[in-house]
């Protein structure tokens, strides 16, 4: 075909293998002023480039333009003959081809003359050739000029065999690809070996990219000299974009459903359609998903105007310019139009911009006609959004940069990604929908305020845990007792969701009970140890029995329960496998408690030990849940550190000190559901009670009597008298009657709530108990009337016997002239 190449490594310039001079090659700007003039157009029409660059290029023309050409400003390329005339005078008529660039036209011509003449085949293997239906084929000469293409080729490009005759690869194509296959031609040309490439390109009159295969092989002489380039192309465009799907689909299933938040599943779906399938992509969800006790309507939405709020939207422009809905806002789209027709109906489609169900969203809103036509969007797809027969909403896909209008392969490839994204919007609807039911409960069966007691000054705080987490189980109390005393306890059940919850609430109303009946700490965790143990044999249970039952988890849970005495500023505390409480001393010194170790509650079979500490007035006890301290970003100990920190800093209230160490210690969704009870002791003082030691006889009730008298008389409750004489008299009557010495009358004055508590410890063990006397029985009467004459009264037991106590309102006496 050429001149031989002698193979080797060196790497020879390209204008020297290619000869420039052969191609007539001008640029001519989008006023029609040359710029650029190479040695072929020179050698072609005799100008210098310093002659004819900066002159209009229609003074070369011969005579004007044929009046059948084409508005140049809107095509891509432009091919045909032009008459031009020679600096000597002479009238030429050259081939043309002209590539519009940004800004400016590339003409390319060759010079045929100076071209070797086609070889002479047979007619045979020229038909051959052409017709070859394998791929298309072309080959080059040594200087890279083409010298033959077959049919396909020809097609492929938009061009005849007798317009590329004589180009280079990258004058038939401008762009890229081009320079590409003529930098491979060469290293074919300088080494002999085949390479590949892949390109895309977009024939004339079409607006689809195509992705060819490229193999570019040496074509030799018997002698083995490498004589040209075949270069055959393999059309792979449907192979290419099938595997574009596969690859968008795998990377949805990886970015998709991250969480379990609606909106957030709502963006990632936009996020994975923007730019691969789409220009612009808006997700809509209907209002009605907003509702967790609302059931979504089947079978769509109902008749009329459908309102949706704007969950996501993405797109190739920053800033997203094409959006008319904010992203949260709320918009209604008219019956008829394509969103609403596609929620219907329940099936994806592609429009045109003059499709009906476009024109009428359009006309209804001339803010997003507006953007249609600033932006020139000229294709759209709806697809719905459903999931488990529900339709939750649309996605709305559109394109305007992109010149390619959605073909139905889009649409398949839409409805999959939609699929995925609805599922997952669900499944993030049915967690926040249960999430949502989880936190009501929690914090219905959580206090809803602190009850008002003498002995502490109290603050509390309980966060739930983050989105993804889930709500758990912890909980707090504050139960008022007996004798001023009060029982604060913190706990904490394994696992998350609505079944903790409940859990929780089963396990706070067992603590209350408990409570009621004055049991000691460590007993009532044993008692509590019991109650999660038979819990846990319920659940297994009712799991083997229904076999398709939801997991619930397992049950177990921790707990610390303390009571504190503000007579005595004594507090005892028993702990079931909970975090150790701080206290901060009067004087401004954080510890944490050594507690005797007790297993988490349902274990079973092992014993909890009860701990008593003197707690003065003024310090703080400071009980928490491990979501507090515990995070995956730091270690135990260093939460513990800055706990202690905080307790010590200066803070003016409660309420302000649970606050600011919430904001410290946790980030703003926490890992896991805290809660946090601080207590101030406090003290009564030695002039609000009042005890006597009371003789085994029963001569020793009036004289009792007579000294309660005395102190309501100091106390100036004397309207409490008659009341208080009756139940000192017979609660210290059954005492000497019924039990066994030591016998003690102890009187409670607690100004903050007025009320007067009345009690009588004794050393027996049987506990009293209401009864209905008969008409003529002489006894059974007394109990019955200090329950109906008190607020409420009971019985608890103590380390030497029983106390019997009793709680009355009571109003002091105003002072005289008042």
């Amino acid at each position: 075909m050429d001149e031989p190449v002698i193979t080797g490594r060196t790497t020879r310039p390209l204008d020297d293998v290619v000869g420039e001079a052969l191609t007539a090659r001008v640029t001519v700007d989008e006023h029609g002023t040359v710029t650029g003039w190479n040695a072929g157009a020179e050698q072609l029409l005799g100008y210098s480039a310093e002659q004819i660059v900066g002159r209009p290029a229609a003074e070369l023309a011969a005579g004007p333009l044929p009046p059948d050409l084409p508005p140049f400003a809107r095509l891509p390329r432009w091919h045909g003959t032009v008459p031009v005339r020679h600096r000597d005078g002479r009238r030429l008529e050259i081939k043309v081809l002209a590539h519009h660039r940004t800004g400016e036209w590339f003409l390319v011509s060759s010079l045929s003359t100076q071209q070797p003449p086609p070889l002479a085949d047979d007619p045979f293997v020229t038909w051959s050739f052409a017709q070859s239906p394998c791929c298309a084929l072309a080959l080059y000469d040594t200087r890279l000029r083409l010298r033959r293409a077959n049919a396909d080729m020809e097609r492929s490009v938009a061009l005849t065999e007798a317009d590329m005759l004589g180009l280079r690869v990258n004058e038939i194509v401008d762009n890229p690809a081009g320079d590409r296959a003529e930098e491979s031609m060469v290293r074919v040309l300088e080494t002999g070996e085949p390479q590949y490439n892949e390109n895309f390109l977009r024939a004339e009159g079409e607006t689809r990219e195509h992705a060819w295969s490229i193999f570019l092989s040496a074509l030799r002489d018997p002698a083995g000299e490498v004589r040209g380039v075949c270069l055959t192309a393999h059309d792979m465009t449907e192979q290419h974009w099938a595997r574009k799907r596969l690859q968008l689909i795998a990377e949805a299933g990886r970015r998709i459903g991250t969480t379990l938040d609606v909106m957030r599943t709502a963006q990632e779906l936009a996020d994975v359609t923007v730019p691969e399938l789409a220009d612009f992509a808006t997700v809509d969800l209907l209002t009605s998903l907003e509702d967790p006790h609302e059931p979504l309507p089947e079978g769509g939405p109902p008749p009329g105007p459908v309102v949706m709020r704007r969950a996501a939207h993405q797109s190739v422009t920053p800033g997203m310019p094409e959006a008319v809905v904010a992203m949260g806002d709320v918009d209604e789209y008219p019956e008829g139009t394509a969103p609403v027709v596609t929620l219907r109906s329940g099936r994806s489609a592609v429009y045109e911009m003059t499709h009906p169900e476009i024109t009428r969203l359009i006309a209804r809103d001339p803010a997003r006609g507006a953007r249609v036509r600033e932006f020139g969007v000229h294709s759209v797809m709806a697809v719905p959004l459903t999931a488990r027969g529900t339709t939750l909403g649309v996605a709305v896909f559109t394109r305007h940069r992109k010149s390619q209008a959605f073909q139905q392969d889009d649409l398949v490839l839409a409805e999959e990604l939609a699929a995925r994204a609805a599922v997952s919007i669900d499944n993030a609807r049915r967690y926040s929908r249960e999430r949502g039911t989880a936190v009501m409960l929690q914090r219905s069966l959580l206090p809803q305020r602190l009850p008002k007691q003498a002995a502490i000054e109290v603050a509390s705080r309980y966060l739930p845990a983050g989105a993804h987490a889930g709500v758990g189980g912890d909980w707090f109390d504050v139960i008022p007792l007996s004798g001023a005393r009060v029982a604060l306890v913190v706990g904490d059940i394994v696992g998350h969701g609505i079944h903790a919850s409940a859990t929780m609430g089963r396990l706070r109303t067992a603590v209350r009970t408990l409570a009621d009946i004055d049991l000691p700490p460590d007993e009532l965790l044993t008692h509590l140890d019991d109650l999660v143990a038979r819990l846990a044999t319920e659940r297994e249970a009712g799991r083997s029995a229904d076999a398709h039952s939801e997991p619930a988890g397992e049950v177990g849970a921790t707990c610390l329960y303390a009571v504190y005495d503000p007579i005595s500023q004594r507090c005892t505390l028993a702990r079931a496998g909970h975090p150790l409480p701080a206290v901060v001393s009067p004087e401004g010194t954080a510890e944490l408690l050594d507690l005797p170790v007790g297993p988490p509650l349902g274990l079973g079979g092992l014993p909890f030990e009860a701990a008593e500490i003197d707690l003065p007035e003024g310090s703080l006890l400071a009980l928490y849940t491990n979501g507090l301290i515990e995070s995956p970003d730091r270690d135990l100990d260093d939460g513990i550190r800055r706990l202690r920190r905080l307790l010590t800093g200066p803070e003016p209230s409660l309420d302000g000190l649970c606050d600011r160490i919430l904001t410290d210690l946790l980030p703003p969704r926490p890992p896991d559901d805290v809660a946090l009870l601080i207590a101030r002791a406090r003290a009564l003082d030695a002039s609000q009670v009042a005890t006597w030691d009371v003789p085994a006889d029963p001569s020793a009730v009036a004289q009792t009597r007579k000294d309660a008298l005395a102190q309501l008389d100091a106390w100036d409750l004397e309207d409490a008298a008659f009341v208080t004489e009756l139940v000192v008299s017979e609660l210290v009557t059954n005492a000497i009657r019924h039990a066994e010495p030591p016998i003690q009358l102890r009187l409670i004055h607690l100004t903050h709530d007025d009320s007067l508590i009345c009690e009588v410890s004794d050393g027996g063990n049987t506990a009293p108990h209401l009864r209905r006397a008969r008409t003529y029985d002489e006894g059974g009467r007394g109990l019955l009337l200090v329950a109906q004459l008190t607020q409420r009264w009971g019985t608890r037991q103590t380390a030497t016997g029983k106390t019997i106590w009793a709680e009355q309102p009571v109003e002091p006496v105003p002072p005289a002239g008042v």
